[in-house]
């Protein structure tokens, strides 16, 4: 994008700078551009602002970029607010954590904000090998194709055939409704009206400047995103792209997605088991649904159905080896592997004896039941005790996520409010978000609470570290006034004493994973384990089946691992 100086107008009130920056936030995304020669906006997300003070961004986008910003180069922020682009002064970091896969930054706090007056000239220009068809449609269901050349928050240039001066001449009465196809498969409408036309008599082409009109707030979000998803792939195909930078999701052709071993930054070669790299694909989807959200998007109904359906097609192939991969997704984001852990425990704890609706509902419900947690302020995560003022901003992640399934009409809301609405929910009141009491729970939300916070338990956080299952049990058994003993006790029955995925160590001092169980629960199959981390390609050993104890003695007691 490039505009000139002059058209931009400073804003240094105090007021109106928070003002704009919490547009920013609200809309969950914003471009970081180093302040050096040709560099070019990425996109990351700005979480939140202390007024005066700080700036909080989640960096984990351009995590190629943060060796050189933490030795001190300047950069700006570029994003939209309020319907006009804001852009701040040269910027450093004072902060940078990596926690849960991610990269969580401060800088400090700008001192004014330039606001560009004329959107229109501020273009992303789309490079050789970046195609995107553009339709337009008539009357009389006439209609001509072309592509999309650059695009603004304003408006967009189209290159069309000859033939199209027909439907053009239509739009000079009303608004023209155009269609673009973006490679990953994503579909737009809007409508245009044309504000200038070039035509190219050799090459028998038009080139016609449009203006958007009559856009909804959704439609600029979603405009916004795919400028700053042109500017990152374009920067891609410069010769001085030293950094690598990550491909556009929105570039990506879904069958190389789907056929190829890479899946965004995913090599699937390092995922530990072949169960594993299939989970992976699933994983990918959450990852990028979560950064949809946060650039204002709703949950995509037809993807949400296909992965729930894919998941629970794993789940019948093998749900023994799916168990085991949820402690193989390391790579990924915390809320993704959590999300995970949860949906496919849930699924095989509620049983196949349920109708499949309910069941993929089920799944679906606590595949996305923690995403909003990605649209609350990040630093909650970090807080060393949390308090009561951490709970109230926490709370507001379950209204978050469900305020966007609305375009999900297969999902049955009663499923949906009862797991993603009940699983933080308590026996006694004392959970969230409406501190229901176990007579107004569903089953469904108590067996959901149950299995959300023994795979919460099982990880890492900020003020406590991982915890054995034996632990988890333990504490579930002295809280009967949270958790409902009913499902207590078919949870550790249908999962046993070392369930699937735990770190065990035998009596011959060996370490080793639990693949398969029998009905007692005695390990029939483990993986021998080199060290005492998360599962993956370098620490594996053997499989041992059949005799496992005649081989590595009797089970000792399993070893806490943060997964």
């Amino acid at each position: 994008m490039s505009a000139h100086e002059d058209e931009y107008e400073r804003v240094a009130g105090a007021i109106a700078i928070e003002s704009l920056l919490e547009g920013l936030i609200e809309s969950g995304g914003v471009s970081l551009c180093l302040n050096e020669p040709d560099a070019r906006p990425e996109p990351i997300v700005l979480m939140e602002q202390h007024a005066g003070e700080t700036l909080v961004m989640d960096l984990s986008s351009v995590d190629y970029l943060l060796s050189r910003l933490q030795d001190g180069a300047t950069f700006f922020l570029r994003g939209q607010s309020q319907g006009k682009v804001v852009r701040t002064p040269s910027l450093e970091l004072t902060e940078v954590r990596h926690a849960g896969g991610r990269y969580l930054c401060c800088s400090d706090y700008p001192a004014y904000l330039d606001v560009l007056q004329r959107r229109e000239s501020f273009r992303a220009e789309l490079r050789m090998g970046m195609e995107v068809p553009v339709t337009l449609f008539g009357h009389d269901d006439l209609a001509v194709q072309g592509e999309l050349k650059d695009l603004s928050q304003e408006g967009c240039q189209v290159e069309l055939p000859l033939t199209a001066t027909g439907i053009l001449a239509q739009a000079d009465a009303e608004p023209i409704k155009m269609a673009f196809k973006f490679p990953d498969g994503t579909y737009f409408e809007v409508q245009g009206e044309v504000r200038h036309q070039k035509t190219d008599p050799d090459q028998q082409l038009l080139r016609i400047g449009f203006r958007f009109t009559h856009c909804s707030a959704d439609q600029e979000r979603q405009i916004w995103y795919f400028v700053c998803e042109i500017e990152r792939e374009a920067s891609r195909y410069k010769k001085d792209n030293q950094a690598g930078r990550q491909p556009s999701p929105l570039f990506e052709a879904p069958q190389k997605r789907a056929s190829g071993d890479h899946i965004g930054r995913r090599e699937l070669k390092h995922y530990a088991t072949p169960m594993a790299r299939r989970l992976a694909k699933v994983a990918a989807y959450l990852d990028s649904q979560m950064l949809l959200l946060q650039n204002g998007s709703d949950v995509n109904s037809r993807q949400l159905s296909r992965y729930a359906d894919r998941l629970m097609t794993l789940h019948e192939e093998d749900r023994e080896a799916l168990l085991f991969a949820t402690r193989c997704m390391t790579r990924e984001p915390l809320l993704v592997r959590h999300s995970l852990s949860v949906a496919v425990h849930l699924l095989d704890l509620v049983g196949t004896h349920i109708p499949h609706d309910l069941r993929k509902a089920i799944t679906a419900s606590a595949m996305v039941h923690d995403l909003g947690k990605a649209l609350v302020p990040q630093v909650l995560f970090q807080a060393a005790k949390f308090e009561g003022t951490h709970r109230s901003a926490m709370s507001e992640h379950v209204d978050l996520i469900m305020s966007r399934l609305n375009n999900c009409h297969w999902l049955s809301a009663r499923i949906a409010q009862a797991v993603i609405g009940g699983i933080n929910e308590r026996m006694d009141g004392s959970g969230y978000p409406k501190g229901l009491n176990g007579d107004q729970l569903h089953e469904l939300a108590k067996a959901s609470a149950i299995v959300d916070v023994v795979e919460a338990m099982r990880r890492d956080r900020a003020d406590r570290p991982a915890r054995t299952v034996q632990q988890i049990y333990r504490h579930l058994l002295k809280n009967p006034h949270q958790f409902d003993p009913r499902w207590i006790k078919r949870y550790v029955e249908h999962f046993k004493a070392l369930p699937i995925g735990s770190l065990v160590r035998f009596s011959s001092e060996q370490l080793a994973w639990v693949l398969r169980l029998d009905a007692k629960g005695n390990p029939t199959e483990v993986q021998v384990a080199k060290c005492a981390e998360p599962p993956s390609n370098d620490n594996l050993g053997g499989l041992i089946r059949g005799n496992v104890t005649e081989r590595l003695g009797r089970p000792v007691g399993e070893v806490a691992v943060s997964t």
